[in-house]
């Protein structure tokens, strides 16, 4: 049994455990800190996770590995079909979520080059690389591809739809996707940082390749 932990002050927890999100999805995280409105996941596999505390419900102690029998490997169902590949995924939520493939893939291609396991230095994660608040306001977990890359189209489609009446809406949806829609607001136009015009321009010139 797994007792869910109260969030501590900004004292590091013990190594083991699972932070349960207010969305109801879980991750794992050897240990975490909180500090100001900010909790810190240490995670073996993607290294450090930012979360807002308010998305975080508490944390589960993870069983000592000793008291839990070792699984037993399950037949595969070869007439079942295997996880979808990232490709295919995006294929699926542009389908969804009525955005052109080719500007999905191109995101997709830029933000990540379609690795579920990337994780850039602010923390975003996954194929569309969402930022963990973004994931937890879509209800997505951004650990797992499907949910991830769903998440993403779902953004971008939100953002389209926000600057559907200005003539440079796809880039400044673009420039809200990588710096947030308040950076886009302060600046009432693509944001002057280097690294989000240099992404706009990345994107498009792929998604215009990939319709000549």
């Amino acid at each position: 049994m797994r007792t869910l932990l109260l969030l501590g002050c900004g004292l590091p927890a013990l190594a083991g455990e699972y932070a349960v999100l207010q969305n109801g999805f879980r991750i794992h995280a050897e240990r975490h800190e909180t500090e100001g409105g900010v909790v810190r996941l240490f995670t073996r596999a993607t290294g450090i996770i930012q979360l807002p505390v308010a998305s975080v419900l508490g944390f589960e102690a993870e069983e000592a590995a000793s008291a839990l029998p070792l699984p037993v490997p399950a037949k595969q169902d070869a007439s079942k079909p295997g996880p979808a590949a990232p490709r295919q995924l995006v294929d699926q939520a542009a389908e969804r979520h009525g955005l052109p493939p080719a500007f999905l893939h191109s995101v997709a291609a830029v933000e990540s080059a379609y690795r579920p396991d990337a994780v850039s230095p602010k923390g975003a994660l996954g194929i569309m690389q969402l930022m963990p608040a973004t994931a937890a306001r879509l209800e997505a977990d951004p650990l797992d591809p499907a949910q991830n890359v769903d998440a993403g189209a779902r953004h971008l489609h939100e953002l389209l739809l926000k600057y559907k009446d200005r003539p440079d809406q796809v880039r400044l949806a673009l420039a809200a996707y990588n710096a947030g829609e308040g950076a886009v607001a302060r600046y009432g136009n693509v944001p002057p940082f280097r690294e989000t015009q240099l992404y706009v321009e990345k994107v498009l010139r792929r998604y215009q390749r990939s319709r000549d």
